[in-house]
């Protein structure tokens, strides 16, 4: 069956009993949207602060490829088997956006076996947090071109606007555009663009509040602009916008529950894109978990290159988090493709390129290992055209390296197909071998911060910036220098060039733009052809799906 057949076939716990009986939550302190999820209160997140916290393990994966790496589905099938071998284990994940659900990349609910659900509901419009974003960020972009419109009385530079609109939607067309046509009634005609939700500052931000005093203050730290005299900054809570934008927010700060396919117990909040921004769910929602279960399941997106990286260096140094183990996603079918099969052969033995991508492999658990001092074990999710000497060879270079590897088939045995797994990842958690460290000193200047994810990561041999991009730099690096940086690049490659395979050494990062997200406390490098609003491929995902009269839903995947 196909995943969304499998999640349709589920037998879904009412979300109030699974809070009460997993979790201890009684029905007063959950906001249940219909039967099956449901909002956790502020106030009883407020009630968890003295309790321990438990141990928190992050799932990441090496260099996505169209093969598939398995990430969420793994990070599932590993809650479920720590579950299943008795432990009070809760899983975090980010929520799916539209743009690539009806694009490339489909939903991000799992498969399989491994998923969670109802899977429809996360991979559409779920709760309404995206909405409540969208609504809240073009809000503030609308409340701008009124207060140039009414007289500009804080002499905002039309030239100078940093804020741009958004929508959830990958579309092409709205990259960059012309705002305020058709006569003055309609305003002043600026340039003016569009990005994804996932890339809203509003989205970074929601994500890294703990609770709503925090959020409206950097919702008023966004910097909007600049005046056109004296070059001043302006913001948010200059407009007196981030009092209603908090408000439009109250409701999305709060997580989801939701579960699993065998009834555990998930958070599934907030959705910035790793590639774009820093790829990881909501801080509340890790911490309130790390609460409420003994072990924490956690994702951060794309590769470990992108997704660790940033979860580490962004998320753990703003919240005062520890991971204690790593779990790192792989599969054969990905390996040979680094390897320089196409994807119309990769389901042919071929150990030549196996051996060869494995560079891929290596590379990414040696900074996990080595970077940041994080113990890691190597989750092989099998695919049915993985053979017996492919495997065997995976095995033996990883157990070359000194790590673990373990084969795992949660995607068609559930949790069952990772226990192997799940006591790996116990015995790492009782060995108590983590000595965590972030990348680089918070009070480093930002080039050196760029320059030492580019080369002791991305194995680049030096960083480079155009004149613009120095100029930018320049600027920022008095105000900003003990920001963390959030590399905005291809999730493809370890380098700029998305088609450069495997573990290119020696290339050099290009920087084209670099800017200040001021309210999520970050500098944003955007590097290569890296789009913040990316566009629909060829044959969209949407083609395929459908609903017939009876409103089931196919083609979600």
């Amino acid at each position: 069956m196909s995943d969304i057949e499998i999640a349709q076939q589920a037998k879904i716990r009412p979300v109030i009993g699974l809070a009460k009986e997993r979790l201890g939550i009684d029905a007063e302190h959950l906001d249940p949207y219909g039967h099956y999820k449901a909002k956790l209160s502020l106030d009883y997140i407020d009630s968890l602060k003295d309790k321990p916290d438990g141990k928190l393990v992050l799932v990441t994966a090496i260099s996505p490829t169209p093969a598939g790496e398995g990430k969420t589905t793994t990070t599932v099938g590993l809650g479920d088997a720590l579950n299943r071998l008795g432990k009070k284990a809760m899983i975090c994940l980010r929520e799916p956006a539209l743009g690539p659900c009806f694009g490339v990349k489909g939903g991000a609910a799992g498969g399989g076996y491994s998923q969670v659900v109802p899977m429809e509901d996360i991979n559409l419009h779920f709760t309404g947090d995206f909405h409540a974003i969208g609504v809240a960020h073009n809000l503030l972009s609308a409340m701008i071109d009124n207060h140039i419109h009414q007289g500009n009385a804080l002499d905002l530079d039309l030239r100078q606007i940093q804020w741009k609109r958004v929508i959830d939607m990958n579309d092409r067309a709205l990259r960059d555009i012309v705002v305020s046509l058709g006569g003055t009634a309609n305003g002043f005609p600026r340039q003016d663009g569009f990005d994804i939700i996932a890339a809203s500052e509003v989205m970074a931000i929601l994500c890294l509040s703990s609770s709503l005093k925090e959020l409206k203050e950097r919702l008023g730290n966004i910097l909007v602009g600049y005046t056109r005299g004296d070059k001043r900054p302006v913001f948010a809570r200059e407009l007196n916008a981030h009092g209603a934008m908090a408000a439009l927010l109250k409701d999305a700060l709060r997580p989801n529950l939701v579960q699993t396919l065998e009834n555990n117990p998930v958070f599934v909040h907030g959705g910035p894109f790793a590639n774009i921004a820093h790829g990881c769910n909501t801080v509340i929602a890790t911490k309130s978990a790390l609460k409420l279960a003994d072990i924490v399941v956690t994702e951060a997106g794309f590769g470990a290159d992108l997704g660790a990286e940033k979860f580490i260096d962004i998320k753990c140094r703003k919240a005062g988090l520890k991971p204690d183990a790593v779990v790192l996603v792989a599969t054969v079918r990905a390996l040979k493709s680094h390897g320089g099969v196409p994807v119309k052969e990769l389901t042919t033995e071929n150990l030549a390129a196996l051996d060869a991508g494995f560079a891929n492999l290596a590379r990414h658990l040696s900074n996990v290992q080595d970077q940041f001092g994080l113990p890691c074990v190597v989750a092989i999710n099998h695919f049915v055209s993985d053979t017996d000497a492919e495997i065997a060879l995976l095995k033996r270079k990883v157990e070359e390296t000194g790590a673990k590897a373990v084969i795992c088939k949660h995607w068609a045995e559930g949790g069952k197909g990772a226990e192997e797994l799940a006591r790996e990842v116990l015995a790492i958690l009782d060995s108590g071998k983590s000595s965590f460290q972030f990348l680089y000193d918070e009070n480093a200047p930002l080039w050196d911060k760029i320059k030492a994810i580019a080369t002791r990561i991305y194995g680049a041999a030096d960083i480079a910036a155009d004149i613009k991009a120095r100029q930018q730099l320049a600027q920022l690096s008095e105000e900003y220098s003990h920001f963390p940086v959030c590399i905005a690049k291809t999730q493809s490659s370890f380098s700029n060039d998305p088609n450069l395979k495997g573990a290119p050494s020696g290339h050099i990062l290009s920087i084209r733009e670099v800017r200040p997200s001021h309210g999520a406390e970050f500098v944003v490098v955007v590097c290569g052809s890296m789009m913040t609003m990316p566009g629909l491929p060829k044959v969209p995902a949407a083609e395929k799906i459908d609903i017939d009269e009876h409103g089931r839903i196919t083609g979600l995947f």
